[in-house]
């Protein structure tokens, strides 16, 4: 898995996507409502945008065989109203409901109401109560080419059971036979809790997800994010302004990423763009500086230096022409030395934007140097990338929070975030979203808490929420010695360019994502930082 692919159907503005708790589309859906949008028509637009987008991704519909699941809630009457249409532009379309018809149905039951909608378009509409063995849907299951999921939304966080789960393991059951059925989800997997992202064990893979209005945190988060297949989010006619700029989670876009860019005006020089300092490397870790100051170039900055151990130059030279060279004092296993401080902040006026950690290796000498350079005042105002040993370090320092220069970028994989917070790795993943958004506000720092669906939160707001944006990529690819090194440089080419901290991370997050979702998944960080082949930073329009 590459990834999500995200398509956005919601607006065509350079804006990053809002994501949303159960409850928060609920109280979207209530805002809705009260500003004249009915559940129905909400329930009516989202049929019909998902009826479209099954269309598209099929290259049309008439003639095919398709399958619709439906729960018993509102999700189940999305699935109808899709079906209805789907039927209308001649798709061969049946309904299962999975939980049966409800009991004694109220005449205003939107799953009645949508079935008999549905009936009078000669949609077959067969439930458990008329089908006890399943052979009717073992049927349609095995003559289907693609099987709609419309089974359970927002609305159900309990395991699965029953009838329900029943249908949904053989759901499961026909998919690992071939020819395989298409499975499309709507809103989320059936069994995919919207928020945790748990999943029950009869939760069946989708090949792609539909979600309505705005995707769920659970879509975003393992192990749900592994049964959403690409992502497409549909316009389903929310009102504008019902307090969407107040919801805190955002997932990073390609339309927001172009905007984002740096402009690069045609009188240009080398000075317009700014002075990326990397202060990287060590005997046993050359490659770790070459990565973080050839993506800083390629990132668009106009001039990089490296400010290295002395030992580190003549491989590094050899491989980067490009980067100028600061010498920095080494000890004798070639490490920086604390000297080394000194030498760069009397460098530092030079210089638009740092980048620290990379390579350094860890020892007291390390730490001491960290000390000195990030936790020593006179402290100028120069936006700074704390990665690898360079975190190592401070998490040795007791104090480091209420001593730290500002503005700070501090990129933690999950093994340094809990390092740094004294947590477990596996209690940092359990809540990365609520972490790296209580750590940026208490360390007033953006926090770039790496790994799949990166999260990217912003400093400042105490008490939170403070605002976090999600990479869309979970990649593979990326689980590689150096890719981190490549991230560090990149956000440090951006801030070098002028972009504020916490763009320049989202941003050069996205980037990084990017430019691996099209190399294979044996790539290495020197593919990535275009030291082999060479990739192009850029994101286009």
């Amino acid at each position: 898995m590459s990834g999500i692919e995200v398509r956005d159907g919601v607006s065509g503005m350079a804006q990053n996507l809002k994501v949303v708790t159960a409850e928060q589309m609920a109280a979207l859906e209530q805002a809705a409502a009260a500003a004249g949008v009915s559940t129905d028509a909400l329930m009516e637009r989202a049929g019909l945008a998902v009826a479209q987008a099954l269309r598209e991704r099929l290259g049309g519909v008439a003639g095919v065989r398709i399958l619709a699941l439906a729960g018993p809630g509102n999700n189940g009457a999305d699935g109808l109203v899709a079906a209805r249409h789907l039927r209308r532009w001649g798709a061969e379309v049946a309904v299962y409901l999975a939980a049966g018809w409800p009991a004694n149905p109220r005449p205003d039951n939107k799953l009645a109401v949508k079935a008999a909608a549905a009936g009078q378009y000669a949609v077959p509409i067969i439930s458990p109560d008329t089908d006890p063995d399943f052979a009717i849907l073992e049927d349609w299951l095995d003559s289907s080419r693609l099987i709609l999921d419309a089974v359970l939304g927002t609305g159900r966080s309990r395991p699965l059971s029953g009838r329900v789960k029943e249908v949904m393991r053989r759901v499961s059951r026909r998919r690992e036979r071939r020819p395989r059925p298409l499975l499309a989800a709507l809103d989320l997997p059936s069994g995919l809790d919207a928020d945790s992202g748990a999943v029950d064990d009869a939760c069946p893979a989708a090949d792609f997800t539909m979600a309505l209005a705005f995707p769920k945190v659970g879509l975003l988060t393992f192990p749900g994010a592994e049964k959403v297949g690409d992502l497409q989010v549909l316009d389903i006619g929310l009102p504008a302004g019902l307090g969407e700029r107040e919801l805190a989670l955002e997932l990073l876009t390609a339309d927001w990423a172009a905007q984002c860019q740096p402009p690069r005006p045609p009188n240009s020089h080398k000075g317009t763009f700014g002075h990326a300092l990397i202060v990287a490397g060590s005997r046993n870790y050359v490659g770790a500086a070459v990565l973080a100051a050839t993506a800083a170039a390629r990132a668009g900055a106009g001039l990089v230096t490296l400010a290295a151990p002395e030992s580190v130059y003549p491989q590094a030279a050899a491989l980067r022409p490009e980067i100028i060279r600061l010498p920095l004092p080494e000890d004798a296993a070639g490490r920086v030395h604390p000297a080394a401080a000194a030498v760069i902040r009397a460098a530092l006026p030079r210089y638009s934007s740092m980048a620290v950690g990379c390579g350094l290796g860890q020892s007291d000498g390390v730490t001491e140097f960290i000390a000195r350079l990030l936790l020593t005042p006179p402290f100028p105002p120069l936006p700074t990338v704390v990665d690898a040993d360079g975190l190592n370090a401070l998490a040795q320092i007791a104090d480091w929070p209420q001593r730290i220069a500002r503005p700070l970028i501090l990129t933690p994989h999950p093994g340094e975030m809990a390092t740094l917070t004294g947590l477990t790795t596996a209690a940092v993943q359990q809540e990365r979203v609520s972490l790296a958004r209580c750590c940026a506000a208490e360390w007033q720092a953006v926090v770039v808490l790496k790994g799949a669906y990166t999260a990217i939160a912003e400093p400042g707001r105490r008490p939170p929420p403070g605002l976090v944006r999600l990479s869309p990529f979970a990649n593979p690819a990326l689980a590689t010695g150096g890719a981190g090194d490549v991230l560090t440089g990149i956000i440090a080419g951006l801030l070098a360019q002028g972009l504020d901290g916490f763009d320049a991370a989202s941003g050069g997050v996205y980037r990084h994502g990017a430019a691996a979702a099209g190399l294979p998944n044996n790539l290495l960080a020197g593919d990535l930082a275009g030291i082999n082949p060479g990739i192009n930073m850029d994101i286009q329009d």
